[in-house]
């Protein structure tokens, strides 16, 4: 019987957040080990759980749930999430422009099989979320990588942008809050890329998904909000990160801008979503009351809140590390330090993580597997207490001095 081989849909596509890192740790585990899996920024294992009105709705809901849903999702949570918009300027937004996915992930999948050709290029950020490059990769595309600048602050070098764009680019990705960075765009900065796209007709793909999650005086800016008329600008948002429902897999799209353009691509973004039926019901309920009335993210993110004292925790204590640095995260849930090459020559930075999670069983990821081009970089999630955080980073911290 001959070889049953992987599509050559999947060359060149990863996704290194659950890769070879994932499988070693899990060998690791059926030995017997305790593994400290600091590489997703999965709320629930580290105590965080959703408001309890949500489980309330969503179980009060659930005899009315048993059937399939609209495509684009039920209506009392597209109308939650046009209001939601409706609320920060974006006064044109309608029921009709909102799809509901399993997720952000599902979405972002979604949209880009129905929007990319072979050979399209799509502008995506460096470092990146890997799904980004890995779903324009499988959906035939090829995705062409701009630089963030360490040095500043971790915003995106527009010129960078600007000199990678060819008659061939169709969208420029912005990730804001970053992911793996931490970093929030200014307002300028926001401009900036929606003004980029404007001149060069491009369409704007905005993964907001940590909006809420802001530190101090860090501020978001919605890029839709700077679109108008002539900027199709998709932002893609949900209930994971700032609810701690990363399992229900509730997110949406919200598509802005000259929507008499896209007919043709909301028409097979469409076909797309009724190909999978719908969206999970159940968590679609817990939509409108989520957006709506009291805001518990604001528990977590100030001074004494669990996300911001840990994201400032494990800052401070991996800059006292000899030889790292780190950018202070103004926003999301990692942070995303720099080993000096200098100190430590690391030639491949996923054999270096996968050492340091046999020596001291903790698991993070490698800064190239969010396609930064030096293996001098990996991702470290805040979501542990505190007592937890100290002890990861102080075991980093003395496997790095076997390094030096």
């Amino acid at each position: 019987m001959r070889p049953i081989r992987q599509s050559k849909k999947l060359q060149g596509v990863r996704y290194d957040v659950r890769g070879p890192i994932l499988v070693e740790a899990q060998r690791l585990e059926a030995e017997g080990h305790r593994i400290l899996k600091l590489n997703i920024g999965n709320t629930a294992p580290f105590g965080f759980e959703a408001p309890e009105q949500i489980l309330a709705d969503m179980m009060h809901h659930l005899p009315q749930s048993q059937g399939y849903a609209d495509s684009q999702g039920i209506w009392s949570a597209r109308t939650a999430v046009m209001h939601y918009y409706q609320s920060h300027g974006l006064r044109d937004v309608g029921v009709e422009d909102i799809y509901i996915g399993n997720g952000v992930s599902e979405l972002i999948s979604m949209v880009l099989q129905a929007f990319v050709d072979d050979g399209n290029e799509i502008l995506v950020p460096a470092p990146d979320y890997p799904l980004w490059t890995g779903a324009v990769t499988l959906a035939g595309g090829i995705p062409v990588h701009y630089r963030c600048d360490e040095d500043d602050d971790w915003n995106p070098d527009l010129a960078d942008i600007e000199s990678k764009i060819t008659e061939n680019t169709h969208a420029l990705v912005i990730i804001n809050p970053n992911n793996p960075t931490g970093a929030v765009y200014s307002e300028e900065t926001v401009k900036g890329l929606v003004d980029i796209a404007r001149r060069h007709q491009l369409v704007v793909m905005a993964d907001e998904i940590y909006e809420k999650i802001l530190f101090e005086d860090a501020q978001h800016h919605h890029a839709a909000t700077y679109g108008g008329n002539d900027v199709l600008t998709l932002t893609f948002s949900g209930l994971s990160k700032a609810y701690r429902v990363c399992g229900y897999r509730a997110g949406w799209v919200m598509i802005s801008g000259p929507k008499e353009l896209a007919t043709d691509f909301l028409e097979g973004l469409t076909l797309i979503a009724n190909m999978r039926m719908c969206a999970n019901v159940p968590a679609q309920h817990a939509i409108q009351t989520a957006l709506g009335g009291y805001q518990s993210i604001e528990e977590l993110i100030g001074p004494g809140g669990r996300f911001y004292e840990q994201s400032m925790l494990a800052h401070r204590l991996l800059n006292e590390i000899p030889g790292v640095s780190n950018v202070k995260p103004r926003g999301a849930l990692y942070c995303f330090p720099r080993l000096d090459p200098a100190v430590y020559p690391i030639e491949d930075d996923q054999d270096f993580v996968i050492e340091l999670l046999r020596a001291k069983k903790i698991l993070v990821t490698h800064g190239t597997g969010f396609n930064w081009p030096t293996p001098d970089h990996f991702r470290l999630v805040t979501l542990p207490e505190a007592s937890v955080l100290e002890e990861a980073i102080g075991r980093i911290a003395d496997f790095l001095a076997t390094r030096r």
